[in-house]
């Protein structure tokens, strides 16, 4: 659940990079998994390797309740988009 109605939430990858591109963000909060197959390595990869870093971003957040997809979103982006 997003802290309070300003934030939003998106279900999909293709949701979130769509977002990215046209909304400034200060704040993104990462779940691993998204359903199914689907995880957020892919948008943070895509954020890595496109330079699409959001405009005005200050803090990623990962919350994830799984352990090994955490310690591979927190390292990624330590390392490219911190």
């Amino acid at each position: 659940m997003p802290p309070d109605n300003t934030w939003t939430v998106v279900r999909s990858v293709v949701e979130a990079k769509l977002l990215i591109e046209a909304i400034l963000y200060f704040e993104i909060s990462l779940d691993h998994d998204m359903g199914g197959d689907s995880t957020t390595r892919e948008l943070v990869l895509w954020c890595i390797e496109n330079d699409k870093i959001p405009r005005g971003l200050t803090h990623f957040t990962v919350h994830s309740a799984n352990p090994v997809g955490r310690e591979w979103l927190e390292g990624m982006i330590e390392r490219y988009l911190s």
